[in-house]
């Protein structure tokens, strides 16, 4: 069973569960047993009916843990994300409908095996950094009541940092998916524009949003990031993949701090100590830490909502807003409308104002490999936001708002605690698609600044060795290397991790081998192929090199391309082979193959 006191990390959990300690089921009824004792949070819009959770539960049972990457994973959804079936409201009542079909980055955890608990509060339609302009209420801080749990995605920081699943998903247009991960002690994985579908979203700014992972370590944010990160062809703001040359290791890293002239914190004197504590630390760790002018980044900043990208918040909504003005929050509709009085000119005046700004960053981007920012200055009461609701908020934005309009990918690492006991964090941001090196160093930091996990108490998981974002190799499996077959010890002797489940492109074909034991496909790239189901695994450079000297003719290591067009290294069978051998193409994988009987 899942005690009260258990961790939800994927590491803790994710063993429990693989290993047949802890079933899908267990996990369903320890989590809704912990909702039910925390009471009214003001976090959760609707959650799932004990009825389906445990139906969805029974299905991965049934399944087992083979080729699921996040089997038996809770995790919550910011409430302007579809889930099929189930309302979505973005916190305004009179907007509600329940979503015909699953937005495309949810679709892709639960295929990875997560169990999706329910949707979580949010600033209405993701206006604001402050979490209190919901009418369902105001989640506050698990560490002190008085004070914003931050915002927009106010309920899902809190389920996860309360211990309630194990992640969550945000959005990120200006901070939402980092302010509130500041305030939770809590990782927030701000990822390149265009990494995760926003397909099933509702839109805030459309140009600049994201999905945003909120995750107790940055292991975890990685982990979900590596189930997460498809591309959607049916997303028109999707981006494939690129490498990104970020380092992996602090140490030797170039890590760019704002010259202290140029930082704010609002009179927050703790935040100020925090900030320079971490910088200090980053160099305790072999960092080489370099003075940058921050100037055209903060001037980016003030773009955002003094600029005319307020007028997207009003397109996305326009229909709603124009027929039913009163259904809003006052700030949010005070906001919103404000985006009706921007003219083309000056949209025009601002893109060219913000490429100048881009351009004047590149120095900072030469000296730097990534940098360093207070994720906010400071953090403020319930009370002191309701008083004074748009000065306050922009006042979190500082070092938030500039980041999607820039193209950089961020990460907010839990940085200590105030006096007072309040958390507060940094942010590390490099340009885009650096994500997976920023979960690395963000893990690094995280570990030498900050020992417990959001407010549970439990102390950070032994770390992770995951392979250098630049150096390790992922490779495709297709046959007996697949999770549960009997050669799939080949890899996991060597380390290896399991990054994802998913399918080829389709331009292969698989056949059934004659004289191998145990028996074994082999894949061929061909025209009018199929998709082929595969597993991704990664490996150290060391760990290939020594798995690919022990592949017998005639298999071998090619390129292999996947569904979402990324290419990696993957088993590839030399067609003379084939020649006589069974087609199993239309089957989709070699373990439907199997399941048949075919391979005895």
């Amino acid at each position: 069973m899942l005690r009260a006191d258990d961790s939800l990390d994927l590491q803790a959990l994710g063993a429990r569960l693989r290993s047949g300690a802890l079933r899908p089921a267990d996990v369903v009824s320890g989590v809704l047993e912990r909702i039910r004792a925390r009471g009214d949070d003001k976090a959760w819009l609707h959650v799932v009916p004990r009825e389906a959770l445990e139906a969805r539960a029974a299905e991965l049972e049934r399944r087992g843990p083979a080729g699921l990457p996040l089997y038996g994973i809770p995790f919550a959804i910011k409430d302007n994300i579809d889930l099929g079936g189930h309302p979505t409201t973005a916190a305004c009542p009179e907007y509600a409908y329940v979503a015909q079909q699953t937005a495309s980055v949810v679709q892709s955890l639960l295929d990875a095996g997560a169990i999706a608990i329910g949707k979580t509060n949010l600033d209405q339609f993701a206006t604001g950094l402050v979490g209190v302009r919901s009418p369902y209420g105001a989640p506050s801080s698990t560490f002190d009541s008085r004070y914003i749990s931050g915002g927009s995605s106010s309920g899902s920081a809190v389920v996860v940092d309360a211990g309630i699943v194990s992640f969550a998903l945000g959005t990120d247009t200006a901070g939402s998916g980092r302010i509130p991960a500041a305030f939770n002690n809590l990782v927030g994985l701000k990822p390149t524009c265009g990494l995760l579908s926003t397909r099933g979203v509702i839109p805030a700014c459309r140009s600049l949003d994201c999905v945003s992972i909120f995750a107790l370590t940055a292991s975890d944010a990685a982990a979900v990031l590596d189930v997460a990160a498809k591309f959607d062809a049916g997303d028109p703001f999707a981006r494939r993949e690129t490498p990104a040359r970020t380092p992996a290791a602090l140490a030797g890293c170039r890590v760019g701090v704002p010259r202290s002239s140029q930082l704010e914190f609002f009179g927050n004197r703790d935040a100020q100590k925090l900030f320079e504590g971490a910088v200090a630390k980053l160099a305790q760790l072999g960092a080489q830490t370099v003075e940058i002018d921050f100037a055209p980044f903060l001037a980016a900043a003030r773009l955002l909502y003094e600029g005319p990208w307020v007028a997207e918040r009003y397109v996305a909504i326009r229909e709603f807003i124009d027929r039913k003005p009163e259904a809003l929050h006052p700030v949010t509709r005070q906001i919103t409308l404000g985006g009706a009085k921007p003219s083309a000119a000056d949209c025009f005046a601002a893109q060219y104002k913000l490429r100048a700004l881009i351009r004047e960053a590149e120095p900072a981007w030469k000296a730097a490999d990534v940098i360093i920012a207070p994720t906010a200055g400071t953090t403020y009461t319930i009370a002191e936001v309701e008083a004074d609701p748009i000065r306050l908020n922009s006042n979190l934005g500082v070092y938030t708002n500039f980041v999607n309009l820039m193209d950089l990918s961020a990460i907010a690492v839990p940085a200590g605690f105030t006096a007072a006991g309040l958390p507060l964090g940094v942010t590390l941001l490099a340009p885009a698609f650096a994500d997976r090196a920023l979960c690395a160093l963000a893990d690094e930091l995280h570990r030498a600044l900050v020992g417990t996990m959001g407010a549970t108490k439990h102390p950070l998981p032994a770390a992770v060795a995951r392979a250098d974002a630049q150096r390790g190799v992922q490779l495709a499996v297709c046959g007996a290397h697949l999770s549960g077959l009997p050669l799939n010890h080949q890899l996991t002797e060597r380390g290896a991790r399991l990054v994802r489940a998913c399918r080829t492109a389709p331009q292969y074909r698989l056949y059934a081998l004659a004289g191998f034991t145990p028996p074994r496909p082999g894949m061929v790239r061909e025209t009018g192929g199929r998709r082929i189901e595969v597993e991704v695994w990664e490996l150290s450079t060391e760990a290939f090199g020594s798995f690919v000297d022990g592949i017998p003719s005639p298999l071998g290591i090619g390129t292999v391309e996947l569904e979402d067009g990324k290419q990696v290294k993957g088993f590839l069978c030399e067609p003379y082979a084939t020649r006589g051998a069974e087609d199993v193409s239309h089957l989709g994988g070699w373990r439907a193959y199997l399941q048949k009987g075919r391979g005895s």
